[in-house]
């Protein structure tokens, strides 16, 4: 069995779990991926509708962050007016499974979270 490497939690720069929890951790990315996960390919205005509360500029951020991190693929169409698709890359692609966990337990631990968070 290969050894773990002890990461360093205090150096924030060094630090994967903070880098890439700061990157996709926010409101709108987990979302994003999950959805093009369930739908594969889809326009900036159907991932609009399918998450609703977002707006067009944030939408718009949380794609490029995506897409700089290699998770999700944007795909041009020369045409009028302009056809852009989003789709999850190979690495977005692997990342769903754990998503997906997350999600689980989310769905399977909500309960008792909001009855604690009502007692504090």
């Amino acid at each position: 069995m290969a050894e773990e490497k002890e990461i360093n939690y205090t150096e924030a720069e060094n630090c994967p779990v903070r880098n890439i929890l700061d990157r996709f951790g926010d409101k709108w990315s987990t979302l994003v991926i999950l959805i093009l996960g369930e739908q594969e390919t889809l326009r900036f205005n159907e991932l609009q509708k399918k998450i609703g509360t977002i707006s067009q500029k944030m939408l718009t951020v949380t794609l490029k962050k995506l897409e700089a991190d290699g998770l999700i693929s944007r795909k041009v169409y020369a045409q009028i007016p302009p056809k852009v698709e989003y789709k999850l890359t190979n690495l977005g692609l692997s990342l769903l499974p754990k998503l997906h966990s997350l999600v689980q337990w989310a769905n399977e631990n909500m309960e008792e979270i909001t009855q604690n968070r009502s007692v504090v």
